[in-house]
Order: C-alpha cells, then sequence, then structure tokens
C-alpha cells in the first residue's frame, strides 16, 4: 500500500530485525530509506540488548534492485544536480556504517540483489543466499558506475571476478555468488522464515547459520574462472576485449564464452567501461575509505555528462534498450576525462563519520 513505511524496524529477541518494504519498486532504497536505516543501525549499535541485526525484504521478487535511479534521473533532467548528491552522500555512509558495524549484521537475500542493493548486503558480516537470489552489478549498462562500495570489494573478488562483473554487468545466481565469496551461506528460500526465527534467539549467529546452511552445489563461474583471469587481467578495455576476441576466434572451450563477454561489453558505455575499469585496478590497493571517497568524486561529475541519463531513457523510462552513447567509440574517451572524474573534489569532498 502508498501508505506504508518504506522500511520496516522491529526488535524480536535479542535482533534487530529490518525489512525493505517497497515490494512495488522491487525495494528499490530512496533517500528517505538511506537516512532512517543509518539512523536506527546507529541505536541499535549502542543498545546492549541488540546483539545482531537481520535484514531482509518484502515482495519475493527482490531483496533490493538498486538506487531510485528514476528519481535521481528526473531531477537531473531538470537541471537539479545539487539535489541529486545527498542520495549518494547519505547511501555512501550507510555503507560505509554497515562494513564497519560492531554487530553480526545479516543480510537474508532472496530475489534480485543488484547496485545499491548489494551495498545493503555486501558489506555485512553475513550474506545468506536463496533459491532466487541473483546478484549483479550493472552499472555501466545505464552509464553509470559500479559504485556502492564496488571499487572496494570487486577488487577482492577471487582473482578477475570482479572485474569481470564490473565489464559485463553478468548476473551471478546463489552458487556463483558463494564461489565468488558474494555470499557466505546458501540456505534454501523455504527455510528463510524460519531462519528469521531462528537468528532472533540467544544461539550465536555463525550456529544458527551452520544449523540451516546448506552445500552451495555447482557453481557454472568456476569451470570459466581461468578463462576470466587469463581475459580479464589487462589494464585497459581495448586490450581485455583483444584478447576476448582472440579466444573467440581461436575456438577453444572458452570460445562461446569469450565472444558472449565480448558482445555484452560492446554494449556499454565506452566512459563507463573505461570508469570501471580504472575503479578496478585502483581500489585494489586503496582503503575502504578512499574506495567510497573516489565514488563520490566520480558521481559528482558523471551526473553532469551524458551517458547517464541517456542509458536510463534507454533501459528505464523509454525501454529501447538502444542508447547512443557520447563518445561511442572506446577510442573517443580519452585517459584524461577518466583522470578527471577520479581527481580530488575543489570543495565537498566525502567525509566517513
Amino acid at each position: 500500500m502508498a501508505d506504508e513505511p518504506e522500511i520496516l524496524f522491529d526488535r524480536r529477541g535479542t535482533a534487530g530485525l529490518v525489512t525493505l518494504n517497497r515490494p512495488q519498486a522491487l525495494n528499490a532504497v530512496t533517500l528517505g530509506m538511506v537516512r532512517l536505516f543509518t539512523r536506527q543501525l546507529r541505536e541499535w549499535a549502542a543498545d546492549p540488548s541488540i546483539a545482531r541485526v537481520v535484514v531482509q525484504a518484502a515482495g519475493g521478487r527482490a531483496f533490493s534492485a538498486g538506487g531510485d535511479i528514476r528519481a535521481l534521473y528526473d531531477l537531473g533532467r531538470a537541471g537539479r544536480h545539487a539535489e541529486m548528491l545527498p542520495f549518494w552522500r547519505e547511501e555512501y555512509v550507510l555503507n560505509a556504517t554497515i562494513k564497519r558495524y560492531p554487530k553480526p549484521y545479516v543480510a537474508l537475500i532472496d530475489g534480485i540483489v543488484m547496485g545499491g542493493g548489494v551495498g545493503l548486503s555486501v558489506h555485512g558480516s553475513h550474506r545468506v543466499a536463496g533459491d532466487r537470489f541473483l546478484f549483479a552489478m550493472p552499472e555501466v549498462g545505464i552509464g553509470f558506475f559500479p559504485d556502492v562500495g564496488a571499487t572496494w570489494f570487486l577488487p577482492r573478488l577471487p582473482g578477475e571476478l570482479g572485474s569481470y562483473c564490473a565489464l559485463t554487468g553478468e548476473r551471478l545466481a546463489a552458487a556463483d555468488a558463494m564461489a565468488a565469496t558474494v555470499a557466505t551461506h546458501r540456505v534454501a528460500s523455504g527455510r528463510f522464515g524460519d531462519l528469521a526465527d531462528a537468528l532472533c534467539g540467544a544461539v550465536s549467529v555463525d550456529a544458527t547459520l551452520a544449523a540451516f546452511a546448506e552445500p552451495a552445489g555447482e557453481a557454472p563461474i568456476a569451470a570459466r574462472r581461468g578463462a576470466i583471469d587469463r581475459l580479464f587481467k589487462g589494464d585497459r578495455i581495448e586490450q581485455i576485449l583483444a584478447s576476448l576476441d582472440a579466444e573467440a576466434a581461436a575456438g577453444g572451450l572458452d570460445a562461446g564464452f569469450a565472444a558472449t563477454a565480448a558482445t555484452a561489453i560492446r554494449t556499454k558505455s565506452p566512459t563507463s567501461l573505461k570508469l570501471a575499469l580504472a575503479q578496478m585496478r585502483a581500489g585494489a590497493s586503496l582503503s575502504f575509505e578512499a574506495c567510497m571517497q573516489t565514488e563520490f568524486r566520480i558521481v559528482s561529475r558523471i551526473i553532469h555528462g551524458h551517458d547517464f541519463y541517456e542509458g536510463v531513457r534507454a533501459v528505464i523510462v523509454d525501454k529501447d534498450n538502444a542508447p547512443h552513447w557520447q563518445p561511442a567509440a572506446l577510442a573517443d574517451v580519452a585517459d584524461a576525462e577518466i583522470a578527471r572524474h577520479l581527481a580530488p573534489l575543489a570543495r565537498d569532498e566525502l567525509v566517513l563519520p
């Protein structure tokens, strides 16, 4: 219902229970949700009666499909750029609050978890994948970039899995997410209700999850790890595409995989691709705080560009899936332009409390 709160908080036993409550919008995250969530987490952190936080989502289709991009798009199209930045500034603070949380933070993820939804889960201590779990960071497909801490966590996935996910937007189901360390536990969706109840008890979080967890199952991505690590190790998109094209032309076991990946990459914003790869390479050696600061620098510039609005138009507004990127070719995206996006801000840098 329209008059229902977008996010719900409850105390149950030893747990603080959070429910994302915008199922009609695939639990897309709004600024209001970010503010309430941050405030509640801080209160529970200081409350000795709360031993752990459990986060779940209403509706069954999605944990959270991301941020409320359409609302941000509308602000930008109206020239109200200054009104856009508080969302990301406060969202990144929330991501940091989750990352540093002093108590177990358990995300029960059944359904889509993308973009901003990843930021509400992947930084927590425990990430539980249900049967419908589906992870992706698809931002380069809408002229944006992998944010909410992706500069930190994607480079720290095994091998080049982070680069693969960032550049292709590929979706990972539960078994693949376990293999990639995006998820920490695999539990059948039908047991999520009982698991939530059990997590509100006095038994430790680790013991409770161990009692419910089941084998992750065969991960298709594991069979591709060698190819991913070999083909996505370059420092330039052009180099990675050349490697993929050569692999596809060679006709070996990984030819089909390479051709599919190259095709997917070529549909994305050239500027976003170069930004994402720069994030992956820089983020591997940056602190978490520096990664978040880098992302705020990028978003402060990207909202004044072309591709974000064109990508959202093509994918979310008009749904014609035919974006016209500017520049349209990788060769026309200058290294200096990428460096400009990552450079320190003249004022209003992100400060994490």
